[in-house]
């Protein structure tokens, strides 16, 4: 792909001034905080500071990415290839990969040409304004505590599974919460990146664990539809579960800021979309296959118990430690907006910490609260996946282009220099809608259903 990277030397006047907007105190800002090739960039210089967070290579920022993204989405996709056909099914889940894979190089693209962006709030700024901003860096933290509230939910699922069910549902998501809490408490993504090898190598494992179990003990094999005709509602639920499973690029930026070098950035996306898509289609397929029509979401319910077993207990790393990414992701943002270039962001100051362990408190209270205590938590996600996810990782990409190409390359002539690229994106926008509109009109519309049908749980149920 042709790099649309800009330098800093080349910005208009008025874009220099987009980092303004969150200057701490005189009192508290560091001094010399940016340098020589760190123009506004969100850390600024380190080397003298006692908490560096600059201190990633790409290697361990694919591991994140891989924690973070291949994690229990993937255990739908099975039953997503059974609703509308093993080859629409796999078609969908490589086109997607590939998209997301075009995304994400766009928004490592717009990270590089604006190193003061630290979220997507931050990049909302520069788009839209302070609504931007806010609209962005809101949605961002609601999609994190749900995501999480998820996570929470698939490992009491998988703690009950292990155990038969012997002790209440509700304590299986406090014993796990509280586990995420305290993996969710590093205030590097490096010191959190020791953990995520296990859970990123925890997820893979039992995935490959998983089909070896299908194949196995297989349940009816072959007895698969290789295209399935159906109503659009229908199709459309289950196509959601494979965009989003490849929804993870509302992080990117909070990863990027903490890489020793921001330009590697595509390595770790490219190896991330890789293992994602081949994973993800390999486990889709072959659990269909010896599993056949019916397969359960998550997939590994439909196992043989004692493979069952072994699929959820070894996944459970991934499920936590990607809980505890996504609490850091909304704790990190909230920190960051509240002290950036002041020496609580460096420093083991009594305010940064405290302030740092409330807000990881406080998030995981919310995402335990929310998973356990809202009858219709699962619909929620939907909800909020279709509002923020399918923006953050599909439609405002396009938008990030359009804009630079538009402020740094001459207006609407640089658009008109490179008419596919600018056709692309327009498309990207248009796709981020689609599925924004299409995710929130199934997920309503499923809730309804299910509200009328009575099978929404009762709050706090064991």
């Amino acid at each position: 792909m042709t790099s649309n990277t800009y330098h800093p030397d080349k910005l208009q006047p008025e874009k220099v001034d987009r980092a303004e907007y969150n200057r701490p105190d005189e009192g508290d800002r560091e001094v010399g905080f940016t340098g020589p090739g760190l123009p506004d960039d969100v850390f600024g210089e380190e080397e003298n500071h006692d908490i560096k967070y600059k201190t990633m290579a790409w290697p361990f920022v694919a591991v994140l990415m891989i924690t973070e993204i291949v994690s229990n989405g993937m255990l739908s996709l099975p039953s997503s290839l059974d609703a509308v056909g093993m080859v629409p099914g796999v078609i969908v889940i490589a086109f997607l990969g590939a998209f997301a894979t075009f995304t994400a190089w766009l928004l490592v693209e717009f990270k590089l040409r604006h190193p003061e962006v630290h979220n997507m709030g931050d990049a909302g700024y520069i788009l839209f304004g302070p609504m931007g901003r806010e609209i962005l860096s809101g949605g961002t933290i609601i999609f994190a505590i749900c995501a999480t509230g998820s996570q929470i939910l698939t490992g009491q699922l998988a703690l009950a599974v292990l155990s038969d069910g012997k002790l209440c549902a509700v304590a299986f998501a406090g014993i796990f919460s509280v586990a995420v809490a305290v993996c969710s408490f590093p205030r590097t993504l490096h010191n959190l990146s020791w953990l995520c090898v296990a859970g990123g190598a925890s997820i893979i494992i039992a995935g490959i664990v998983a089909m070896a179990g299908a194949g196995t003990v297989p349940v009816d094999p072959g007895n698969i539809v290789i295209t399935r005709a159906g109503d659009f509602t229908t199709a459309f639920i289950s196509i959601t579960n494979p965009v989003f499973a490849y929804a993870g690029h509302f992080m990117f930026f909070i990863l990027i800021s903490e890489m020793k070098h921001p330009q590697d950035a595509m390595k770790a996306a490219w190896t991330l979309q890789i293992v994602a898509t081949v994973l993800y289609i390999a486990l889709a397929v072959v659990t269909y296959w010896y599993i056949g029509q019916g397969v359960s979401s998550p997939s590994f319910l439909s196992l043989s118990p004692l493979w069952s077993k072994i699929s959820f207990g070894l996944a459970i790393p991934n499920f936590l430690i990607a809980a505890s990414l996504n609490i850091h992701t909304a704790a990190k943002l909230v920190f960051v907006r509240l002290f950036r270039r002041s020496r609580h962001i460096h420093s083991h100051t009594l305010v940064g910490w405290g302030v740092w362990t409330l807000l990881i408190l406080l998030a995981n209270i919310a995402a335990f609260l929310f998973a356990v205590g809202i009858p219709i938590f699962n619909y929620l996600v939907g909800i909020a996946a279709s509002m923020f996810a399918s923006w953050y990782t599909y439609g405002l990409a396009g938008a990030f282009w359009l804009h630079d190409t538009y402020h740094f390359e001459g207006g609407s002539t640089g658009w008109s220099k490179r008419p596919i690229m600018f056709i692309l994106c327009v498309l990207t926008v248009i796709v981020g809608g689609f599925i924004c509109v299409g995710g929130l009109y199934g997920t309503i519309y499923s809730l309804r259903q299910a509200s009328e049908a009575g099978k929404l749980p009762p709050p706090f149920q064991c």
